[in-house]
This record gives C-alpha cells, structure tokens and sequence, in this order.
C-alpha cells in the first residue's frame, strides 16, 4: 500500500485544550461541531476549566466525558497527544487562559494541555488558541506576539455583530465556525460577509 493511500484512511483528528478561562461553553459546544464533522477529538480539560465549568454551567464531567472521543487526565504527559508521532490536524485551545498562553509561549509546561501545545508548535501544525482576557496587560500582549512569531493563531472570541446574532449561543455557534475556517472545516454555523455591488 502507498504513502498516499495509507494517509487517506487515517482519521481527522483534532487534540481541544479547555484551560480555566472565562467561556467553558466554547470548549463544549466546539466538540459538539467537531463531532458533526466527523472529526476525532482528543481533549484535555485543566482542573480550572472544570472549576470553570460548575461555575459558569450545568454541565457535569459526564457531559463533557460524553461529547468527547478521547478525554485525557491534565497531567497525563506519557498520553498519546504528547508525542509528534501521534498524527492530528492540529490542537484549539477553548478557552485559553493567560496561564496556558503564558506556559505555550515561553516553551514549558505544566502539564498535557501545554505539552500537546507545544508537540503541535514542534510539528508545524495549526495551534489556534481563542485567548480570553480583558484587558489586557503588556506580559499577555507580549506573550501573544510570541505563540504568533512560533506559528500559532490568536483568535479571541469576539463577536461579529454583522452577521445579527439573536442568542448567545449564536454567537458562540459564529466565533466556533470561524475557528473551524483555520482548519477548511465547513461548519454551516458562519454567516459569511456578502456585499453585492
């Protein structure tokens, strides 16, 4: 069997980091997406992004446990996503902690979530990171500058209000289907700009 052919059997595989920022709902809802794709997911969860999730949620760890392919424990670095053999289309960190970004961006880690981050950085893989902190100081500036000099993408959920989001889960349905743009992953959940002369 050929290189070729053998690569077009291998599944689409996509390692999701959910640190402990703000908006746990992104990380959730974008396994949901990924699922519909028909994407393999591989998904580590910081101990603050579960602290996240009661705080900000109803979800329990069964339902993250359930929209997940592969769930892994944070400090699991011997796991599969922490190696460059492991073959993905890259990671989505959603959300980002300034913690995660500041560990992605100096190269160390404290546990699976910056591990796999930066395999993905070694690998010249997508790493797109939906940073969540208002505002912003110089340290976080600084650190975005340098994931985005290593390769890596900085996509803050923002909201696009031309596409006139009517809930808030429109809004993250929007922010998700962009993010899924960076892989040429069609969505259906982005309502594209269209200006006609």
């Amino acid at each position: 069997m050929n290189a070729l052919f053998r690569n077009t059997l291998e599944p689409r595989r996509i390692v999701v980091g959910i640190t402990g920022a703000s908006g746990f709902v992104y990380g959730i809802r974008l396994l949901e997406l990924l699922r519909e794709l028909g994407v393999e997911t591989h998904v580590i969860a910081s101990r603050s992004a579960l602290l996240t999730m009661a705080y900000e949620t109803d979800f329990k760890l069964a339902d993250l446990e359930s929209r997940a392919d592969f769930l892994y424990k944070p400090d699991d670095v011997a796991a599969s996503i922490s190696s460059g053999s492991f073959r993905t289309l890259g990671m989505i960190v959603a959300p980002c902690s300034m913690k995660t970004l500041g560990e992605i961006a100096g190269g160390v880690s404290s546990g699976l979530v910056g591990r796999a981050a930066d395999v993905v950085l070694k690998e010249r893989r997508r790493l797109v990171l939906l940073a969540r902190e208002t505002p912003l100081n110089q340290v976080h500036l600084h650190n975005m500058l340098t994931v985005t000099q290593m390769g890596a993408v900085i996509a803050p959920p923002v909201p696009a209000f031309y596409a006139r989001p009517d809930s808030l889960a429109s809004m993250v349905d929007h922010t998700l289907g962009r993010v899924l743009d960076l892989f040429d992953l069609e969505s259906a959940t982005v309502k594209r700009w269209l200006k006609t002369p």
